[in-house]
């Protein structure tokens, strides 16, 4: 397909401009009814008849037209065309300068679309927006500018129920004022003599902000309104144009103003569905900034939105507009989170006796027979807060260890020396042997189907919702009745306070329809786990996060992340020095190994269920 808004284009199909013009003239002959006479063409250059008209304007046209031609060689088009525009105007029949009008009104149309797409490439909306807004003042027939003025807007601001209802329409302003002639003997400033002249036929004026206020001297007596205000324009350095039926708009008289305020039209759409002041506010700034309008007034009470521009804005404002009730385009999401972990421990080797207790056999005795009872030490822990009646079980736990530890010292194998007083035991560790290995290796696959708006976030999380004990409660004091309940295990213990924190994957995806069916996804991504340490009791929570944007065909797979964790951890224990020896040190140690390893990809893969230009019936259709 070729882009009709490349400059190549325009220059290989304009040199077939001239008899265009001629075909245009002559299809209007034919096809009107009664016949109209086309307009005659003429030349200075011979090949047709020569022009005719004022002397003044034949002359005036014959120097913008050489100037125009410099300042294509110079290469400043946008001047030539000006140029070029103005001979057009004042001899509408010469087909030289209709066709150095016309091509280069399409060389600068060519070359302001290439600038756009640059734009709009390296991600600069604004300035895209403003190339393909050029393009199309210049050929408003251009509907390549038009589609690329949609791409570059994005999706519309405001929903309505039904789409908006052109109400008034004007392709072009025209002032009416009162019939009459006057005359001017006027002294004083610029603005003043504008407002005089409109007065005088029962109209007002409103003044750009950059219109200059100088002295001027205005003498003439019976005219009408046409050449009162022409000749007052020409002293003040401005052009003046309609904004409604009595209304002027005067500014300075440059080249940039004329592009911008030639061809005024009007445009007034009736809002329909009710939509909150608030909406309708956003909607016109919205046309206010994206085509620069001027000219923008809302009618709240009626939902009514009136716009004044170039008529080629103007339609590309009722394109825009034309949106508002299409529905939103979304996407299916198609999601899969492939998971594999790898856990291998190994323990082996051999425990040698290495903790030795020496102490006093008859101090020993008699501390274990007339020691403080263990429960009265237990409620004195209670009654200081030292122990949190909460865990009751866990405090029936140690009563119990403890009650069958009173004798441990007599209870293990120990070996006796010395007498009388000076008996001592010496209590001998176990010797143990470690043999043992576990392996485990989990693969987990988790497809989910996510459907999202455009414009609209879609959450997905995979994981747990983990405990954290916040609060809990302990008595002040302790009693007799505490007692009692904590030893028979009838104790209830108020509930404590607990938040709970996302463990695991949380992804979140925006989609953004392009009309080629191309999908960009802004993405963040939040994977969490639990850290080996804790503080309190409460453990670390590890977090990863990632923020990004991709771009992706319809249909096309995508990995957005992908992590891989491996921990290798190993330990050896036994006599110092001796287990270090080769050999030897098998025999006197314990050597254990444990590697994990954790590998996570997300893959994601957009279809488009519903896009800007069609229905979802439509998509379903064209995907069979």
């Amino acid at each position: 397909m070729q882009d009709t808004g490349s400059p190549a284009f325009y220059s290989n199909h304009m040199r077939w401009l001239p008899a265009g013009i001629c075909l245009l003239f002559a299809g209007v002959c034919l096809a009107a009814d009664p016949p109209i006479a086309a307009p005659a063409l003429c030349s200075d250059s011979g090949g047709a008849p020569a022009c005719r008209g004022p002397v003044k304007d034949l002359k005036a046209a014959r120097h913008a037209f050489a100037r125009g031609l410099k300042l294509e060689k110079a290469q400043n088009l946008d001047q030539a065309f000006y140029e070029f525009e103005e001979a057009s105007r004042l001899v509408p029949q010469n087909v030289e300068y209709l066709t150095a009008r016309e091509i280069t009104r399409q060389h600068l149309a060519g070359i302001h679309l290439e600038r756009g797409n640059s734009e709009l490439r390296a991600g600069r909306q604004l300035e895209a927006l403003a190339e393909f807004r050029t393009a199309l003042n210049l050929d408003p027939q251009n509907e390549f500018a038009q589609q690329r003025i949609s791409d570059a807007l994005g999706p519309v601001p405001v929903r309505t129920a039904a789409a908006p209802q052109l109400v008034a329409s004007a392709d072009a302003l025209t002032p009416k004022p009162i019939d009459g002639r006057h005359d001017f003997h006027y002294r004083g400033d610029s603005r003043g003599l504008l407002t005089a002249v409109a007065a005088s036929y029962g109209l007002t004026v409103l003044f750009d902000d950059n219109f200059p206020s100088r002295r001027v001297k205005f003498e003439m007596e019976n005219v009408d309104f046409g050449t009162a205000i022409q000749a007052a324009s020409a002293v003040t350095k401005s052009f003046t144009f309609a904004l409604e039926d009595t209304v002027l708009f005067a500014c300075p008289d440059t080249p940039d103003n004329h592009r911008v305020y030639d061809r005024m039209g009007l445009r007034s759409f009736y809002i329909p569905g009710g939509n909150p002041a608030q909406e309708l506010n956003e909607l016109m700034n919205s046309l206010r900034t994206l085509f620069e309008f001027k000219f923008v007034s809302l009618n709240a009470a009626s939902s009514t939105i009136t716009i004044r521009g170039p008529r080629a804005t103007l339609e590309a404002a009722t394109q825009f507009l034309g949106q508002l009730n299409s529905p939103r385009p979304e996407v299916m999401l198609d999601l899969q989170v492939f998971q594999v972990s790898h856990t291998y421990t190994r323990n082996i080797g051999l425990h040698v006796p290495n903790n030795f207790n020496l102490f006093n056999i008859p101090a020993a005795a008699l501390t274990a027979l007339g020691g403080q009872n263990i429960q009265d030490l237990i409620n004195q822990l209670i009654a200081s807060g030292g122990i949190n009646q909460a865990g009751n079980q866990s405090i029936a736990a140690l009563l119990a260890q403890l009650q069958g530890q009173q004798n441990s010292i007599f209870s293990q194998p120990l070996a006796t020396f010395g007498g009388g007083l000076t008996l001592m035991g010496l209590s001998l560790d176990q010797l143990s042997a470690a043999l043992s290995m576990n392996e485990s290796s989990v693969r987990s696959l988790e497809h989910v189907q996510l459907r999202a708006s455009q414009e609209k976030d879609a959450t997905f999380k995979l994981g747990s919702r983990y405990p954290i004990l916040n609060a809990s409660f302990a008595p002040v004091f302790n009693n007799s009745a505490i007692s009692q309940v904590i030893g028979n295990q009838s104790f209830a213990a108020p509930f404590p306070s607990v938040s709970y924190e996302d463990i695991g994957l949380t992804l979140k995806a925006k989609p953004l329809v392009h009309n080629n069916s191309d999908v960009a996804l802004e993405l963040e991504m939040q994977f969490r786990t639990l850290g080996n340490t804790n503080e309190n009791g409460i453990p670390d929570i590890l977090n990863r996060e990632f923020k990004g944007g991709i771009l992706l065909k319809e249909g096309e797979p995508a990995v957005v992340a992908g992590m891989i964790t491996k921990t290798d951890q190993k330990s050896l224990s036994g006599l110092p020095a001796v287990s270090r020896i080769p050999g030897f040190g098998v025999l006197t140690s314990q050597n254990s190994n444990q590697d994990e390893e954790d590998e996570l990809l997300i893959l994601i893969t957009p279809y488009v269920v519903r896009s800007p230009g069609r229905t979802e019936a439509q998509e379903i259709w064209l995907s069979k």
